[in-house]
């Protein structure tokens, strides 16, 4: 998903407001459709069902540089597309990712995405945002939380779905993949994927201080209610993105839902993103930036 214009985070004090608005345009831009539910909902997956065949990914990690050559096509078992929130069938992509880790020990900023956030060791894009707003409008400043339940997207298991493009890719935890590679509650995640930036992507759990530990999110739902008028009104429940707000040292995780870690691929030490089981889940930010290769639009 592609960001409208590179966004800043804004810094209240102790808090961040998640103000900025992501577009899901990364992998083809989906006709815009006009909304207005504002209470979030339990979500209805689909059943990950499906075996596909011909999935294809190659990964190069040497020295300062980490390449990922792959068909996008998941090799553990997805929802049925077509389904009835989903119109899109998956397809063979021609992906060809390339970043570079020199930058990696520069982690004082946070940059906006302008395109997908990451890709898993598997092939399969992490593109969390949903390019569904409030009332159709893009500038409305209220964009939907793909995982808020608020708006159908006919998302499997996997909590993935398919772009107009045929790009399968995940909004969520990829629990397909992170199963295939043995995360276990009670060890420390091994490496799910690489972020557009070079850093490395782990799910929920992280060695520090010898011990197993869950990796918080540090963002809060807002207390309150929305502003209504021109905008959404009803409580801040998570139907969108804007629901949330960043509390520093409330969790774990930095505003980019990420730490300074030691694990096995990284035994020096490395900043690391994490996929939370809390909002975010997939950060929606990078603290380094990102390669072009990530950043065009892909069909």
């Amino acid at each position: 998903m592609r960001v409208a214009d590179t966004v800043k985070l804004v810094a209240l004090g102790a808090m961040i407001t998640v103000g900025f608005v992501l577009q899901s345009d990364a992998q083809g831009r989906p006709p815009m459709r006009k909304h207005t539910e504002t209470k979030a909902q339990d979500l209805d997956l689909v059943a990950a069902q499906v075996q596909l065949s011909g999935s294809k990914v190659k990964l190069r990690a040497t020295g300062d540089t980490v390449k990922i050559r792959a068909n996008g096509i998941p090799n553990h078992a997805v929802g049925q597309f077509p389904n009835r929130g989903n119109p899109h069938s998956i397809t063979a992509q021609s992906y060809k990712f390339s970043t570079d880790t020199d930058q990696l020990p520069r982690v004082a900023k946070a940059y906006g995405m302008a395109g997908l956030f990451g890709v898993a060791v598997n092939g399969v894009p992490f593109d969390p945002a949903a390019a569904e707003f409030w009332q159709g409008n893009r500038q409305s400043g209220w964009q939907y939380e793909a995982l808020g339940g608020a708006v159908t997207l006919g998302l499997d298991q996997n909590y993935a779905h398919v772009q107009p493009s045929g790009a399968y890719h995940y909004h969520g935890m990829p629990w397909g993949l992170m199963q295939q590679l043995g995360w276990s509650s009670n060890k420390a995640s091994p490496l799910i994927g690489y972020a557009a930036d070079g850093f490395p992507i782990y799910a929920i759990t992280a060695k520090v201080g010898g011990k197993v530990q869950e990796m918080t999110s540090s963002y809060r739902l807002k207390s309150g209610s929305r502003p209504g008028g021109s905008a959404p009104g009803g409580r801040y429940d998570g139907a969108f993105v804007q629901d949330f707000q960043y509390r520093a040292d409330s969790g774990a995780l930095d505003e980019c839902n990420g730490a300074q870690v030691v694990t096995d691929e990284y035994p020096d030490g490395t900043y690391a993103y994490f996929l939370s089981q809390e909002f975010p889940v997939v950060p929606r930010c990078l603290k380094g930036q990102a390669d072009r290769s990530f950043v065009k639009r892909r069909r």
